[in-house]
């Protein structure tokens, strides 16, 4: 029986994916196989030697330790795109609220007291809150993966104009792209052709303060700036600046902060991107899935700090083994393996980084003494025996 811990509220929907005669869900569990969380800040909570996963129902894992997990041989996974659709429509919504003026002209209307000829006063006011259209302007997507791609998309659909900068993009993630997408060489350059600029990196130590002064100096005069992404990728005091010095004109946020409350040309959303039914639902079934599939299988799919590798599972008796990713230690495994007299069916080795990750099928289970000797090899982090009565 394989047993799950729940942080936050996780989606009945991805809750009901594991199946009850195997697995024991719950949010106070004691020496659980995996972990479950939505926002749940991990970086206090001491790990049981349990804990063989971390499931991150959402895309950032900010709040996972990812240093401590790597060291104990612990696999996170997350959800890459199963919110994308829930963050491309608030984009939406917050290109069409700095376009339109539409949140200054929703408060003038709630501050109206009733009165008659409301009409003759709205018509003379309404003048006050004109703004653009969408359609033929220029929309700079800076990060074209799963949500920018779909942003990218949108405003093609939109009849705007795209343009689109990603110096790491994916052979998977460049085929969801319309080839009418321009490809930016540099972000100098997409900064100064677009209207409007929709970010969407994450928070890396190369990305944080990226759009700052510098960059923030080649925009066009009038320019909204969008991000959805994360609040630290952006330098907020140079971002008021280019507000107050008129070069942007708006700065749309899911990412508020004590210092930039009140500002009269941003707007700033209570972190929403992925608040959707849907999303969660989405987020919520995808991990699951891949923590089944990892606990029973040890197949890695979707993981931040571990390789991605999966093998169809050819024996009833699978043998999963974490390394450090230094050489030899694969030849150790099947020397000890090939003492014992045991049949080797089918082996891959992943690495990813300084984590090495092998899953071997054998035709019969290890004994105790063969575990052990395994273990004890030198930067061996953890060996694990996966039985089924059925391949995976």
């Amino acid at each position: 029986m394989y047993k799950i811990r729940t942080y936050n509220a996780i989606s009945v929907k991805g809750l009901d994916r594991f199946p009850r005669e195997r697995y024991e869900v719950a949010g106070d569990l004691p020496r659980p196989d995996a972990f479950l969380i939505r926002s749940q800040k991990l970086h206090d909570i001491e790990f049981p030697p349990t804990l063989k996963a971390v499931g991150r129902a959402g895309a950032g894992v900010n709040n996972v330790p990812l240093p401590r997990c790597n060291e104990q041989g612990i696999v996170v996974f997350n959800a890459p795109g199963a919110n994308a659709n829930a963050v491309k429509e608030l984009v939406l919504a917050g290109m069409l609220l700095a376009a339109r003026d539409i949140y200054q002209g929703m408060r003038f209307v709630e501050g109206l007291a009733p009165q008659e000829g409301l009409d003759p006063l709205l018509e003379k006011e309404k003048k006050r809150f004109a703004g653009s259209e969408l359609h033929g302007r220029t929309l700079g997507v800076v990060g074209l993966g799963n949500i920018g791609s779909l942003v990218a998309n949108m405003g093609l659909a939109l009849g705007m104009k795209v343009v689109g900068f990603d110096p790491a993009i994916s052979v998977e993630a460049a085929w969801r792209l319309s080839s009418e997408i321009e490809k930016m060489d540099n972000l100098n350059s997409l900064f100064g052709r677009a209207d409007y600029i929709s970010l969407h990196l994450p928070a890396l130590d190369a990305t944080r303060g990226l759009i700052n002064d510098s960059l923030l100096g080649c925009v066009k005069p009038g320019t909204v700036l969008l991000n959805f992404a994360r609040g630290e990728i952006v330098d907020r005091e140079a971002v008021k600046r280019a507000l107050d010095q008129q070069r942007l004109r708006r700065y749309v946020s899911d990412f508020p902060a004590s210092d930039t409350l009140g500002h009269p040309r941003m707007l700033q959303m209570p972190h929403i991107g992925a608040s959707t039914a849907e999303a969660e639902e989405n987020c919520a079934i995808m991990v699951a899935d891949q923590l089944i599939d990892f606990l029973e299988h040890g197949n890695i799919r979707n993981s931040v700090n571990f390789p991605q590798i999966s093998l169809p599972r050819s024996t009833p008796v699978r043998l999963t083994i974490t390394n450090r990713n230094v050489p030899s230690v694969l030849n150790k495994i099947t020397a000890i393996i090939a003492e014992h007299n045991i049949n080797i069916v089918d082996i891959l080795n992943k690495s990813r980084e300084a984590i090495a990750y092998n899953i071997i099928d054998l035709d019969e289970h290890p004994g105790d003494d063969a575990l052990a000797a395994m273990q004890a090899i030198d930067d061996v982090v953890n060996v694990r025996v996966i039985e089924s009565s059925m391949p995976g």
